[in-house]
C-alpha cells in the first residue's frame, strides 16, 4: 500500500514539473523581430520590439522625426481623412479593411482597391465606432487633422498622421511601402518616375522657364492657388522647372483668388482641377468661367494653354499617383506642341 502511494506520490511529481516546463515554453517570445535598420527612405526605421507569436510581432518605425510602434507586416489599415495615402495603396495595390468616402461613395478612382471595402466615414468626419469593429492593425490618418480626432482614433490602434505636404511624397509612399512589405514596388515605381520626367525634360528643354504657370482648383465656385510645396505645385515647379510666381510663393495655404486678381497675375498656362462634389451650390461655375469676359482675355486662355482635370479631380496632387498621373497626361497630351 505504501509502495502505492509512494509511486502515486512519484507521478504527480513529475507531471506537475512537466507542466511547469510548458509554462516556461509559453512564456518564451515567438516570432520576435529583431533589431535592425530598415533600407527604405522611412528614414530611421527600425525593427525592435517582440510579441508572442509572427502575427502579433511589434517593431518600431520613425517616420517625419516621430517614432511609432507598429506590426510588423500591417494586414488589416484603415486610411482615414488621408487621400494622399488611398492614392500611394493604389500605386502599390494594398486594399485597405475600411476607407474613407467622399459624397458617401467610393470614387471611381480608387475602384482597384476598394471593392468589398468598408468605409469608415468621410474624410473630415471618421466614424470611430466602424474603425473600432474592424479591429485594424493600424490607422492611416493626415496631419490635417486635429489632435483631438487623432487621440480618438490612436486609442483603437497606432495611428500615423500621413502628410499633405506634396513634397513628403517620397517618404510617404515608402511609409506605406515599409508597413506592408512592399519596399521594391514603391521603389521601383519612384525609379520609373524619375527616369520617365528626366527624358520629358530633355525632350521639354527650358521652354517653361520663363513661363508663369499655375495649378488652381475650381471650388465652391471660386478659384484657388496653393503654396509651392502643395498640390501640384511641386510638379510644376520643381520636376518641370516652371518659375515660381510670387503669388504662389507668398501663399501660406489654400488661397482665393478673386478672377480679377487672376487676371492680374496672367498666367500664360493655366491647369484647372474641378470636381462636381466641391461645387455642388454652383455646379455651372466652370460654364461661367470659361464664358465670363474677364477670363478670356487672361493669356492661357487666349493662347489656348488652359487644362482642365487632366488627371482625375479627387487626385490630390503630392503623392507618387498624381506626380505620375499628371507626368502621364501631359506627356499624352498637346502641352509639348503648344510652347
Amino acid at each position: 500500500m505504501n509502495k502505492k502511494a509512494w509511486a502515486l506520490g512519484l507521478i504527480s511529481i513529475m507531471m506537475l514539473g512537466l507542466a511547469a516546463c510548458g509554462v516556461k515554453d509559453e512564456a518564451k517570445p515567438v516570432g520576435s523581430v529583431a533589431a535592425g535598420t530598415s533600407s527604405t527612405n522611412v528614414a530611421g526605421s527600425s525593427a525592435a520590439a517582440s510579441a508572442s507569436s509572427p502575427s502579433t510581432a511589434l517593431r518600431k518605425i520613425t517616420y517625419l522625426g516621430k517614432e511609432y510602434t507598429v506590426p510588423a507586416k500591417a494586414d488589416k489599415i484603415v486610411i482615414t481623412g488621408a487621400v494622399e495615402s488611398m492614392e500611394d495603396a493604389l500605386v502599390l495595390g494594398v486594399k485597405p479593411v475600411g476607407a474613407i468616402t467622399i459624397g458617401g461613395k467610393f470614387p471611381p478612382m480608387f475602384a482597384k482597391i476598394t471593392e468589398g471595402v468598408e468605409s469608415v466615414g468621410e474624410k473630415s468626419q471618421p466614424n470611430i465606432e466602424t474603425i473600432l469593429k474592424l479591429k485594424p492593425d493600424l490607422i492611416l490618418s493626415s496631419t490635417k487633422f486635429p489632435a483631438e480626432a487623432l487621440e480618438k482614433m490612436s486609442k483603437v490602434a497606432t495611428t500615423i498622421p500621413v502628410s499633405h505636404i506634396s513634397t513628403d511624397w517620397e517618404t510617404n509612399l515608402n511609409l506605406l511601402g515599409e508597413l506592408t512589405g512592399k519596399q521594391e514596388q514603391a521603389k521601383q515605381a519612384l525609379d520609373k518616375y524619375k527616369n520617365e520626367l528626366k527624358e520629358f525634360k530633355e525632350k521639354a528643354g527650358s521652354s517653361l522657364k520663363d513661363k508663369k504657370v499655375l495649378a488652381v482648383r475650381l471650388r465652391t465656385g471660386s478659384l484657388f492657388i496653393y503654396p509651392e510645396d502643395v498640390f501640384f505645385n511641386p510638379s510644376i515647379y520643381a520636376d518641370l522647372g516652371a518659375a515660381v510666381p510670387a503669388e504662389v510663393k507668398q501663399a501660406k495655404a489654400q488661397q482665393l483668388v478673386s478672377l480679377e486678381k487672376f487676371s492680374e497675375i496672367n498666367p500664360d498656362y493655366v491647369f484647372i482641377q474641378f470636381a462636381e462634389d466641391e461645387n455642388k451650390d454652383t455646379p455651372k461655375a466652370l460654364e461661367d468661367l470659361k464664358n465670363n469676359p474677364i477670363w478670356k482675355s487672361i493669356n492661357a486662355v487666349k493662347n489656348g494653354h488652359v487644362y482642365i482635370n487632366l488627371v482625375d479631380p479627387v487626385a490630390q496632387g503630392g503623392t507618387a499617383y498624381s506626380k505620375i498621373a499628371f507626368l502621364d497626361a501631359i506627356k499624352s497630351s498637346e502641352f509639348l506642341q503648344a510652347k
